[in-house]
């Protein structure tokens, strides 16, 4: 057990040994059900009073890492993914706080710190996604759809603010519009391509609006402004002009404006926006992108977790 201390530090001395302990457990160098060193063995490897190790052995009984077993030897009863959510915070401050001593203590500064830290933390296992898209619009639609369709967390921000803070793709699975992977993939790390996600053509929209049989006003509401001018694109051929077209941007300046449409398209947001009994909800990616992004998700989280026994 490596623990090392400072006396000319105003940190306390059974502070730096406590939080120490906790680092071991946190980072897995000290494993669940592993016994400790006595009170008077690391009192005398640190060459300091049996009485400051006893009042952190102490501390770190009361904050339910250590208990004491036969013998009186203590053990770890907390692995590091059963922190109690109510100390996580706290026992993280500590933590840093704590690394940044020890570092300083080296000669480390603390500009080498931050970036030996980004490097190690951009090669763990992603824990979200992130939605890189430059349209605010178009990026919160994607969020919608993907939380909708998977359990992880999932953010966003635009290619300016990830190329301006890299920290951003920090524990993130990228995934961004097909049109611009080739802007997004030199802003994250190499070893985790970025996802594309596809549209769809519109296709089953532009059905329903050819079943009308009589002229008909369509509306199509979106969070989007992108969508919107896309939407016309597509919608063209089946609108011809035959049918009249209202684009409405959210939020709604004026929610009477939809009541005289006779088919109301919707996106995952304006759907839960509109109350309109003519709307129809239309989704924004590609089923099967969605699909492989949860795939690419599932696979990063399977690699990071421990096999049992006996598992190929």
């Amino acid at each position: 057990m490596e623990i090392r201390i400072s006396k000319e530090s105003d940190v306390p001395l059974r502070q730096q040994v406590t939080e120490q302990i906790i680092l071991l457990i946190a980072t897995d160098k000290l494993k669940l059900g592993e016994s400790l060193p006595s009170v008077r063995e690391l009192a005398r490897r640190l060459k300091i009073h049996h009485n400051t190790i006893s009042h952190a052995y102490q501390d770190l009984v009361r904050r339910h890492w250590l208990e004491s077993r036969r013998g009186s030897h203590l053990v770890v009863i907390r692995a590091p993914e059963e922190v109690a959510p109510v100390r996580q915070r706290q026992d993280l401050d500590e933590m840093i706080n704590l690394t940044i001593e020890q570092a300083r203590q080296q000669g480390y500064s603390l500009q080498a710190l931050r970036e030996r830290m980004r490097e190690r933390l951009l090669t763990q296992p992603p824990d979200h996604i992130l939605v890189v898209e430059e349209e605010p619009g178009l990026r919160e639609l994607l969020q919608e759809e993907i939380r909708e369709a998977m359990p992880w967390p999932v953010c966003g921000c635009g290619r300016s603010d990830l190329a301006s803070e890299p920290g951003l793709a920090v524990g993130a699975l990228v995934a961004t519009p097909q049109y611009a992977v080739g802007d997004t993939e030199p802003l994250t790390p190499r070893d985790r391509p970025v996802v594309p996600v596809a549209f769809g053509t519109a296709e089953e929209s532009a059905g329903m609006i050819r079943k009308l049989r009589d002229p008909s006003v369509i509306a199509v509401v979106s969070v989007s402004r992108l969508v919107l001018q896309a939407a016309q694109g597509f919608l063209a051929p089946a609108i011809e002009r035959r049918h009249t077209l209202i684009q409405c941007l959210l939020p709604l300046e004026n929610s009477h404006v939809l009541r005289g449409a006779d088919l109301v398209l919707c996106d995952s947001i304006a759907l839960r926006q509109v109350k309109n009994p003519k709307r129809v909800h239309y989704r924004l990616a590609e089923p099967a992108s969605i699909e492989y992004l949860s795939n690419a998700m599932e696979s990063y989280q399977e690699a990071k977790r421990p096999r049992r026994h006996g598992e190929s």
